[in-house]
């Protein structure tokens, strides 16, 4: 199944925010990093910590630890460039952290408008392995080319964190914590000897057929193989049959809409955030299918 990218350009030129634009550009080897740095930089707070809707759903502007992952992943993107602010960020997740090493999944708000119910009425005090997972997963993947983030004491904590929480799961957890779990040990699993084993054990919660719907969501919202497994020649492929990739592959390229982007299945919590989820997904489907040799 074709991927039309031009009309992906023209879906991100007509609805999407600057980030994911330049972004897509750094995908298809138009622009340099630097302009996707200058782009993310625009939700960057004095503390060194991202807000102002990084994270789509959550609209209030002070740093939260769910925009942590979205601008890791610019970081990532603009490999093998290093940028400074992501010491800078590891540095203010390291002020947020609580005693355990994890993060809490949101911070106090100051502004409720636009954000969902989950970030607002998160528990403060507790960590939370969804949050901490899928922030230092991202992180290590950075740290691979960035020799500042790898030997971060942040990094180092919330990975023990993550370790120790993984090891304690019994029962079949949310999907997003399980899939989100299965990412951070993907990611350490070259350099942490207990990665392997417990990547195997959690594979033992994911359904033979790799789909999970999402409890508390929509009711189309599932998770599905690419959302456990994004990148090929990676452990966490194991988990999956060959036909169950190839099959996730072609849905995720047959996703692309008339207007040339690609959509979520999540909940529509803002008008903005609709938009600006379209675009982040419009970047990820094209950076999953370009790894993949999809395009």
């Amino acid at each position: 199944m074709n991927v039309d990218l031009s009309a992906a350009a023209s879906f991100l030129a007509t609805h999407a925010r600057v980030l994911d634009r330049r972004r897509f550009q750094l995908l298809t080897g138009e622009s340099d990093p630097t302009a996707a740095l200058a782009a993310l930089d625009g939700y960057r707070n004095p503390d060194g910590g991202y807000g102002w809707g990084l994270e789509p759903d959550l609209r209030s502007p002070e740093s939260q630890p769910g925009a942590a992952l979205h601008a890791f992943e610019v970081f990532e993107d603009v490999s093998p460039a290093t940028a400074a602010r992501a010491v800078e960020l590891c540095d203010w997740l390291e002020s947020v952290s609580l005693p355990d090493g994890g993060l809490p999944f949101a911070l106090p708000l100051t502004v409720r408008a636009g954000t969902a119910p989950w970030w607002a009425e998160a528990d403060l005090t507790a960590s939370s392995l969804q949050i901490t997972a899928v922030t230092a997963a991202a992180a290590h993947r950075v740290a691979a080319h960035d020799p500042a983030v790898a030997a971060h004491p942040w990094l180092a904590r919330a990975t023990r964190y993550c370790l120790a929480a993984v090891e304690a799961i019994e029962k079949t957890p949310h999907a997003y914590v399980l899939a989100f779990a299965v990412r951070f040990l993907d990611a350490v699993h070259d350099t942490h000897p207990e990665a392997p084993d417990l990547l195997r054990r959690l594979g033992g919660h994911i359904p033979a057929d790799g789909l999970m719907h999402v409890e508390g969501g929509t009711e189309e919202e599932m998770l599905r193989p690419l959302d456990f497994a994004p990148f090929p020649d990676r452990p966490a492929r194991s988990l999956f049959t060959e036909e169950a990739i190839t099959a996730d592959l072609d849905r995720l390229a047959g996703l692309q809409e008339d207007d040339g982007g690609w959509t979520v299945d999540y909940a529509r919590i803002s008008p903005a955030g609709v938009l600006d989820w379209r675009g982040h997904a419009t970047v990820r489907a094209v950076d999953v299918l370009r790894r993949n040799a999809r395009i």
